[in-house]
């Protein structure tokens, strides 16, 4: 059963895509807050379709933490679910991503109309003068900007290095941080065809105001707060 729900899940959300992308070219030349609303209409369906073919549904905490003004989300990375669950969570918003998902056929070209700043991770100081200097300049135009720290999904339970640039954006632009934490993995795990019934946690903190605060001290902050608030909501205890 667990396999005939998640072969429904796929093969509806790919059926959606191709709806969506097929039409896209519609929305080029549209303001970005038209092709925002209508690419984020698939990530809508992809949120019903899971809770109603695999039982997997979401809950928020801290939804009042969500500041008024433009900010920085640094989120914990475990599964493809939080790229997707929090258009639903935060206002219009982009992403700091490898720049090879771009190439990826339909989902690719998708993602492409919603203005993220695409990185070479072996770039070094490169990547991270991009992330600071586009980063900037979508938060100006009123997008709010999701960084992943680790920089690539993590098993639940593993901890990789949390890298400094969304920080360092923070401290260059005087933007504040909006630390993320969710268990998404321990139910849509990365390279899972399955999806396990259940809730989702996904838990907003408190914004973090960068003024005065160095970059390094910063993403010290972001990580303790993320990691000691997934040991708090991970069913893995």
């Amino acid at each position: 059963m667990a396999y005939l729900r998640a072969s429904l899940f796929y093969l509806g959300i790919y059926s959606f895509l191709m709806v969506v992308v097929a039409l896209s070219p519609l929305f080029i030349f549209t303001p970005f807050r038209w092709r925002y609303f209508y690419m984020t209409r698939w990530g809508v369906f992809v949120i019903w379709w899971l809770r109603l073919t695999c039982k997997l549904g979401f809950t928020v905490e801290g939804r009042e933490n969500i500041p008024q003004g433009t900010a920085i989300i640094m989120a914990k990375h475990q599964s493809a679910w939080e790229t997707i669950a929090m258009q639903q969570v935060f206002p219009p918003h982009t992403w700091v991503l490898k720049r090879e998902l771009l190439w990826l056929p339909l989902f690719g070209w998708g993602l492409a109309m919603m203005r993220p700043v695409a990185i070479d991770r072996k770039a070094g100081k490169k990547a991270l003068k991009q992330v600071i200097q586009q980063g900037t300049d979508r938060l100006k135009r009123g997008l709010w900007l999701v960084v992943f720290p680790e920089g690539t999904r993590t098993a639940p339970g593993e901890r990789k290095r949390y890298a400094i640039g969304g920080a360092m954006l923070a401290e260059k632009s005087g933007y504040p941080v909006v630390p993320v934490c969710h268990n998404a993995g321990e139910f849509w795990a990365k390279g899972s065809f399955l999806k396990h019934p259940g809730t989702i946690t996904l838990v907003i903190g408190k914004p973090i105001d960068p003024a005065g605060v160095r970059a390094n001290v910063l993403n010290h902050q972001v990580e303790e707060w993320i990691e000691s608030t997934y040991q708090r909501i991970t069913t893995l205890k």
